[in-house]
C-alpha cells in the first residue's frame, strides 16, 4: 500500500504541476497517460504472473524455484519490450490525432508520450521484480526504492518542467521525459536489491526453462490484456470527455488521479490478500485461502470508507490544488462528492480482482473486464456525454454506479464459487 501510495502522490504532483501550464497541458497528460499505459500495462501483466506462480512455489517451501519465474518474465520483457517501444515512438505522431482532434492537445500529448514509451523495458523490468517480492511475501524490500524512484521523479519534473538547475524549459514534455528518467533510476535500484537479498530465492542465477516461460506466459498474457483493455477504455472514455469539451477532459484527468489516489490502497491490499491466497494454495489449504479474502475485504472497505470522506465533505479545497481555474473547478464538484460515496465500491471491485488474479483465475477476470467495459462503459459513456447531453456528470455516474458497482456484484459471486481453488500453477 504504501509503494501505490507513494506512486500515486507523484502522479498528483505531476498533475499539480503541468496544472499550472493550463487545461491544454493538463488535459494532454492525463490523457496520453493513459493512452501510453495501454502499451506499459501488458508489463503489468508479468507482475501478477510472476507473484502469482512465486507465491505458490513459496506455499510448498520450495524457494529456489521462485527465482527461474522472475528470471522467465525478464527474458519475455527483455526481447519484446525494446522492439515495441521503437515501432510505438514513431508511429505515436499518426496515431494522437485519430483519437483527439484539438491542434494543441495533439502537439502536447506527442511530445510527452514519447518519452513514456520509451521506458518500456524499465517498466517492466520493476514490474517483473515487484511481483517477485509480493510473491514472497517481502515487498518491504523494495518500498525504499520506490520512495527514491518516486522523490528523483519530482525532482526531474522541477527540472525539466519549469527549466530549472540549467536544465531546458520542456513544459508538458519535461514531465515525460522525468518519468523515463526515473523508471531508469527505480530499475538500478531493484537490480541491487534483488542481487543483495535474493540469492535464498533463486534471484537470476539461473536461466529459465521452456516449462517456466511457458507458464509464466499463460498468465502474463490474459493479466496484460486486462490492464489493455481497461486502460483502452479509460482512454476512449476520455477522448468521448473530449468531445463534451476541454474543461471537461482537465476535469476527468483529475478525477482519475484521485480514482488512483483512493483506490491503490485496494489494490495494495489486494495483492497483499493474493499473496496469502497463493501461500496458502500452495500449502494446500483451501479454506485458509479463501477466508484470507474476506479479512482483507474487511479492512479494504473500512479504509475505503476512511479515505472517501474528505472527497464529498471539501471537494472545492482539493480540486483546487489541481485545477486553478474557477469555471474548470466547478464542473468537478459533484463527480468528486460522487467518488467521495461510492469510494468503497471501487475498492472492493478492485480487491475482489486482485484476489482472483492472485489465485490464477485470471482469463475470467479479463472476460469480465472485456464485456463491462465495451459494452457497457465505453457505449454508455457516448450515450449520456456527447449525444444526450448530459455532459460530464452522465459519464461519471455511469463508471462509478454502474461500472463499478457490476464488478462487484460479478467478482463476488466468482469468488464465493470457488473455481479459482481448482487450478495449478
Amino acid at each position: 500500500m504504501g509503494g501505490m501510495v507513494s506512486g500515486v502522490i507523484v502522479g498528483l504532483v505531476d498533475t499539480a504541476m503541468v496544472g499550472s501550464l493550463g487545461d491544454a497541458a493538463l488535459g494532454a497528460v492525463g490523457f496520453s497517460s493513459f493512452l501510453a499505459f495501454i502499451y506499459l500495462g501488458f508489463f503489468h501483466g508479468f507482475s501478477i504472473a510472476v507473484q502469482a506462480t512465486v507465491s505458490r512455489r513459496r506455499g510448498e517451501k520450495n524457494l529456489l524455484a521462485c527465482g527461474p519465474y522472475l528470471s522467465a518474465g525478464l527474458v519475455v520483457i527483455g526481447i519484446s519490450a525494446p522492439i515495441a517501444s521503437a515501432i510505438l515512438y514513431f508511429a505515436i505522431p499518426y496515431i494522437i490525432p485519430l483519437i483527439n482532434s484539438d491542434p494543441e492537445v495533439v502537439s502536447i500529448s506527442v511530445a510527452y508520450i514519447r518519452w513514456i514509451i520509451l521506458q518500456g523495458v524499465f517498466v517492466g523490468f520493476i514490474a517483473a521484480n515487484s511481483g517477485f517480492w509480493n510473491g514472497l511475501g517481502l515487498s518491504r524490500i523494495y518500498l525504499p526504492a520506490l520512495l527514491i524512484m518516486h522523490a528523483a521523479n519530482i525532482f526531474f519534473n522541477y527540472m525539466f518542467i519549469f527549466g530549472n538547475l540549467g536544465a531546458p524549459e520542456m513544459g508538458a514534455e519535461g514531465a515525460g521525459l522525468a518519468t523515463a528518467l526515473s523508471a531508469v533510476v527505480g530499475s538500478v535500484l531493484f537490480l541491487l536489491l534483488g542481487f543483495r537479498n535474493g540469492k535464498p530465492y533463486g534471484y537470476l542465477v539461473s536461466w529459465p526453462t521452456t516449462a517456466e516461460v511457458r507458464n509464466v506466459l499463460r498468465l502474463a498474457i490474459p493479466a496484460g490484456l486486462q490492464q489493455f483493455l481497461d486502460v483502452a477504455a479509460l482512454t476512449t472514455t476520455y477522448s468521448i470527455v473530449g468531445l463534451v469539451g476541454t474543461r471537461e477532459l482537465a476535469c476527468y484527468s483529475v478525477l482519475i488521479n484521485f480514482i488512483n489516489l483512493v483506490g491503490l490502497p485496494a489494490w495494495g491490499l489486494g495483492t497483499a490478500g493474493a499473496t496469502l491466497v497463493g501461500q496458502s494454495l500452495g500449502e494446500r489449504d483451501i479454506p485458509a485461502a479463501t477466508q484470507w479474502a474476506w479479512d482483507v475485504i474487511k479492512v479494504g472497505v473500512i479504509g475505503m470508507f476512511v479515505l472517501g470522506i474528505p472527497f464529498w465533505l471539501f471537494p472545492d479545497f482539493l480540486l483546487s490544488i489541481w485545477i486553478h481555474d474557477a469555471e474548470t473547478r466547478a464542473l468537478a464538484i459533484w463527480p468528486t462528492r460522487i467518488l467521495g460515496l461510492m469510494i468503497c465500491i471501487n475498492g472492493m471491485g478492485y480487491m475482489l480482482a486482485t484476489l482472483l488474479n492472485g489465485a490464477g483465475d485470471v482469463k475470467k477476470v479479463t472476460w469480465v473486464n472485456l464485456i463491462t467495459q465495451w459494452c457497457m462503459l465505453v457505449p454508455g459513456a457516448y450515450l449520456l456525454g456527447p449525444y444526450l447531453g448530459f455532459g460530464l456528470i452522465g459519464i461519471w455516474c455511469l463508471h462509478q454506479f454502474g461500472y463499478r458497482a457490476g464488478h462487484v456484484l460479478i467478482f463476488g459471486y466468482f469468488w464465493r464459487r470457488g473455481d479459482w481453488a481448482k487450478i495449478l500453477i
